[in-house]
């Protein structure tokens, strides 16, 4: 198997419910032989799209902008799977996710397009409530878009402090779709 996996995690909470998912995951993805590297956003200075078309893909850096995001590009170019692993807010993916994935465009501006086709992803979503819908319609979409193969999601709900999904179904099935891998 031996994929090369890229994990966005898009929560502010190191030990946080989106970490236990996360590192369930990595746990079977690594199980079954592949690699894995985890970015953790909320670490990491990365400032939002400009939507200035400037982006040159072919480039190592391939924005405009020189913030964090540089050390993200490389490996999601060369990632078979790109995860995105998020708490819910307000009914939507993090801010912290969703401004990496808008910077991400820089990879389908230029000569060729590094981003679209050619990969799969998970999503990977904990929160105090149950209300995934719109995040998993945007998800969706976006693997439309990018031409994706959408492996799943794992949505654990009901989880208001650290730790509280921890023992839950979900966690089990985060390690079990790394595995699968």
């Amino acid at each position: 198997m031996n994929k090369k996996i890229v994990i966005l995690n898009g929560s502010p909470r190191e030990k946080g419910n989106t970490a236990a998912l996360v590192n369930a995951f990595s746990k079977g993805a690594e199980e079954a032989g592949n690699t894995v590297r985890i970015f953790r956003l909320g670490k990491m200075e990365i400032h939002g799209c400009k939507g200035c078309f400037g982006g040159k893909n072919e480039e190592e850096y391939p924005c405009v902008q020189k913030d964090d995001m540089q050390q993200i590009y490389q490996p999601v170019k060369e990632a078979d799977v790109v995860v995105m692993a998020s708490p819910l807010y307000y009914w939507n993916m993090s801010g912290q996710l969703r401004t990496a994935v808008d910077r991400l465009f820089a990879l389908e501006e230029g000569n060729k397009n590094y981003l679209r086709g050619n990969k799969s992803s998970a999503l990977l979503m904990a929160a105090e409530g149950n209300g995934f819908e719109d995040a998993v319609v945007y998800y969706d979409h976006l693997m439309e878009h990018l031409r994706w193969k959408n492996l799943g999601h794992v949505l654990a709900g009901g989880n208001m402090m650290p730790g509280d999904v921890d023992g839950k179904k979900e966690v089990e099935q985060a390690y079990e779709l790394g595995k699968s891998i």
